[in-house]
């Protein structure tokens, strides 16, 4: 069972950087790839970015690229997202998660990642 942490979240205003982290322990990090999501209030949890289990390809939202970053450190079994330009729609909750699967098919699909953290706030003010 894979116990995942993040932190990095807080209070910054538009324009503004946050870099979050997400601890990993429980599984061997570097064989699976990880995935970043976000839930706003009264929404459904969308995908952000993710990371193959390779380190070969990343992916992000639309609404996202150009902007923010993911990366990871395998020594440290930590995966990070790098969030520059904030905008007021970047408010949520970040979550991160870990996914078995090989096709990037499925790194955008909440369904395909087990296990999440209990996340971490982000609010961007205008």
């Amino acid at each position: 069972q894979v116990q995942l942490v993040e932190s990095g979240g807080g209070l910054v205003q538009a324009g503004g950087s946050l870099r979050l982290s997400c601890a990993a322990s429980g599984r061997t990090f570097s064989r699976y790839a990880m995935g970043w999501f976000r839930q706003a209030p009264g929404k459904e949890r969308d995908f952000v970015a993710a990371l193959s289990w390779n380190d070969d390809s990343t992916y992000y939202a639309d609404s996202v690229k150009g902007r923010f970053t993911i990366s990871r450190d395998n020594a440290k079994n930590t995966v990070y997202l790098q969030m520059n330009s904030l905008k007021p729609e970047d408010t949520a909750v970040y979550y991160c998660g870990t996914t078995a699967f090989r096709s990037s098919y499925y790194y955008t699909k909440t369904y395909a990642y087990d296990g999440w953290g209990q996340g971490t706030q982000v609010t961007v003010s205008s």
